[in-house]
């Protein structure tokens, strides 16, 4: 405990955690704090947040709405880059906390605030992604991270204290996992998740329905892309953040964009995620069928090498890095001629191309066509054969091949 520490602002989300931790913080260090809540598209969540911070002993609660600045800041240069985490993760959760760690500085710098704090476990990627933001952001701020400073060890402790407290909080002993959601997705972990042999119950969907029960005719949209980020649907311009809230809709009602995935946390550890990502799913899909006809093949190749790299650099908390900005620059230039459309069918849970087109394209008929060209010489691939295959011939006669 810092006698230090006059006042702090809090990453709030309304939630059980974080409505446990700002009374807890007034407790503990007898200090002023102030909530700040950012509004990444999470819908009725927000409403009566500052209410519910001010219950729980907040001074006041800030709730900022970032949508706009989420998308186009975060999500579209995640997205140029193809990111994806261990396969399957679209990375929801995680591009999100780096524009929350900014905000979060930023109000701590303007309110003359000695710390920040946030309601991330000591077993989670979030306190490593929040404080990581904040030691490039503002290294002179404390950090104050609850989790690894009380004694309380679960949610249902938390849930003990807030009744104790009198403190007014949604979750319940009978659905104790933890839900968080933004423009991206809808991200559910822990409690009755845990068990990675237990399907999750359907009734849990917040932004999807099933595949079995999407509609039997399938749904047909086109996207437009400029640079490599979606500017239109169906004809219509539109922002990032706009474009993002209706592929969710119309994702969500295809069944598209579910992931039951167990990932490796940086600290260490497997855990267990279910996420919806509606629109995402689509966008990503779009993106990388136009980028087959647009980008180069050794430049396809390579960006391709460095996804796995950048979507570590997302997952792990390094967004604020100077090694994601060197990977930025060099995915941004591969995506100038990343321009054209992309019409995608969805139908029960799938995301299927249906054309793609573009003035930049690298698709030529003439050289691909099966038929009578004048354009390529196949008598030509004789000669690269035997150059390509001259050292396997070299160590074939060498080594004996089969006979060796």
């Amino acid at each position: 405990m810092s006698s230090n520490i006059n006042k702090i602002v809090l990453a709030y989300s309304g939630g059980l955690d974080t409505s446990v931790i700002c009374h807890w913080l007034t407790q503990r260090y007898d200090a002023e704090v102030i909530g700040f809540c950012a509004d990444l598209g999470q819908g009725e969540e927000l409403t009566g947040v500052p209410e519910k911070a001010k219950s729980s002993g907040a001074s006041k609660c800030y709730v900022d709405d970032l949508r706009a600045e989420f998308a186009r800041d975060y999500i579209a240069p995640m997205m140029r880059a193809s990111a994806i985490y261990e396969g399957y993760y679209l990375l929801g959760t995680s591009i999100a906390r780096p524009l929350i760690a900014r905000r979060l500085v930023e109000i701590a710098l303007a309110e003359g605030a000695d710390a920040i704090s946030h309601g991330a476990t000591g077993k989670g990627n979030d306190q490593v992604r929040f404080e990581l933001a904040a030691q490039g952001l503002a290294p002179h701020l404390a950090v104050i991270a609850p989790w690894r400073e009380w004694d309380m060890q679960s949610r249902t402790d938390l849930l003990n204290y807030a009744a104790r407290q009198g403190i007014p909080v949604q979750a319940s002993h009978a659905k104790p996992y933890s839900i968080d959601a933004n423009l991206l997705h809808t991200s559910y972990e822990g409690g009755i998740l845990e068990d990675p042999a237990s399907a999750p119950d359907e009734a849990m969907f917040l932004t999807t329905v099933s595949p079995e029960r999407a509609p039997d005719t399938p749904a047909f949209i086109e996207i437009a892309f400029e640079h490599g980020n979606p500017v239109a649907l169906d004809g219509k311009p539109m922002p990032p953040h706009a474009l993002l809230a209706a592929l969710n809709k119309i994702g969500g009602a295809n069944g598209i964009g579910r992931v039951d995935l167990v990932e490796n946390r940086f600290v260490g550890m497997k855990s267990r995620g279910i996420y919806e990502t509606p629109g995402g799913t689509i966008w990503y899909h779009a993106h990388r069928h136009l980028e087959a006809i647009t980008l180069d093949r050794e430049v396809l190749h390579l960006r391709d090498e460095l996804i796995p790299r950048y979507a570590s650099l997302v997952y792990n908390g390094f967004w604020f890095s100077p090694e994601r900005h060197m990977l930025q620059a060099a995915i941004d230039q591969a995506q100038r001629h990343v321009t054209g459309t992309v019409r995608l069918k969805l139908y029960k849970g799938n995301v299927i191309i249906q054309s793609r087109k573009s003035q930049f394209s690298l698709y030529q008929p003439d050289l691909a066509t099966f038929e009578a060209d004048a354009v390529y010489n196949q008598a030509d691939a004789a000669g690269f054969i035997r150059l390509n295959g001259l050292r396997l011939k070299v160590a074939g006669k060498v080594q004996g091949g089969l006979a060796g």
